[in-house]
């Protein structure tokens, strides 16, 4: 058989691969550049992917591990709670809002403080589940705590008081070092509310030695004035009735 030449009569066969290929042609700057803007887009994609995933299938109920709610509905403690109303809400002060029902109760609580020489700050009012949930599992990378011992600082998302707008937390105008912190107890504050908060339908939601094992929140107060905050309230209420710890 005959051998392939080329038309000036050399032998294809004698030319060695390497010389028959063609070199491979190094990327230029701006295709190098270009690379590296895509890698870096899909490696954003990807993040904000998981992200959104992730928020998608960690429901209220989830906080790691094989931790699932209790037979009468709490999870580590704490009751469930459904997110209230934006329309129930009203603005104390930009970025800050509480159920209208617990504004009222709330003015005419801290008007009759000021008469007695007391100046409530209101420290925190409502959260949506999404902002519980960024609190209670930031709690677990700044503390490195297991989901049990978050849990009696911080609610699990969805089982809040403060996503129903009717939970507060207050502190001492004069004392601001004791802001959500158990020292709280020892301000004018804190005895005035006491002696108080239930005239105007407010209850300490976390006393010492709770039933719930929750941790002891003297700032933390929740607004039973309502036949709708009854209601919501009645499930916690009754547990402690039952675990002869009420109020």
């Amino acid at each position: 058989m005959a051998r392939a030449q080329s038309s000036g009569g050399n032998r294809v066969d004698d030319i060695p691969l390497a010389r028959r290929a063609s070199p491979l042609r190094k990327p230029s700057r701006r295709e190098l550049k270009l690379i590296a803007l895509f890698s870096l887009l899909l490696a954003i994609f990807l993040v904000v992917f998981s992200f959104t995933v992730f928020s998608k299938f960690v429901k209220p109920g989830f906080v790691g591990g094989n931790v699932a709610p209790s037979a009468d509905g709490r999870l580590l403690g704490h009751f469930p709670y459904q997110e209230v109303s934006k329309d129930s809400l009203i603005a104390v002060y930009p970025g800050l809002e509480i159920h209208r029902d617990t504004y009222e109760a709330l003015r005419a609580m801290r008007s009759a403080a000021v008469s007695d020489g007391v100046n409530l700050v209101l420290l925190s009012g409502y959260r949506s589940i999404d902002l519980q949930k960024q609190i209670f599992y930031g709690r677990k990378s700044a503390r490195n705590q297991i989901a049990i011992e978050r849990a009696k600082v911080s609610a699990p998302p969805g089982y809040s008081e403060h996503s129903t707008g009717y939970a507060i937390d207050l502190g001492d105008a004069t004392r601001r070092d004791t802001d959500l912190e158990v020292e709280f107890e020892t301000t004018r504050a804190f005895r005035w509310l006491k002696e108080n908060a239930a005239r105007y339908h407010f209850v300490l939601s976390f006393p010492k030695g709770n039933p719930q094992k929750v941790s002891y929140e003297p700032w933390h107060w929740r607004f039973e004035g309502t036949v709708e905050a009854l209601r919501l309230f009645e499930t916690a209420n009754e547990f402690r009735r039952a675990q002869g710890s009420f109020r």
